[in-house]
């Protein structure tokens, strides 16, 4: 029987490292992972999406859905949900020649 290490797995199922398929999957995975952050933390702070969504200025539905998934949202709205639950924010962009480092 032959086994395989997980980034063998990874580079067959989902795609090499850097192609498209790779790339959006890596995203996703990263935008579920911040709604899972999200919802814990609102859970944790004893808050309902409903007061989250009072707190940030959306309604309720708009917390379901970023909770499930964050990828639909700005960053506006992310930055309003992090601060409303006291999250510290750093947010790092880095373009050929420019380093930019936002922290909240």
């Amino acid at each position: 029987m032959k086994t395989y290490t997980l980034d063998e797995v990874q580079d067959k199922i989902i795609g090499k490292k850097g192609s498209v398929k790779r790339d959006l999957f890596e995203y996703e995975l990263q935008m579920s992972l911040i709604g899972k952050a999200i919802k814990e933390t609102r859970i944790e702070r004893q808050l309902t999406q409903e007061e989250l969504g009072k707190l940030v200025g959306v309604q309720k539905a708009q917390i379901s859905r970023l909770e499930s998934n964050a990828s639909n949202a700005t960053i506006d709205t992310l930055v309003k949900v992090f601060t409303a639950l006291n999250a510290k924010v750093k947010l790092q962009v880095q373009l050929s020649k420019t380093k930019i480092l936002v922290n909240s």
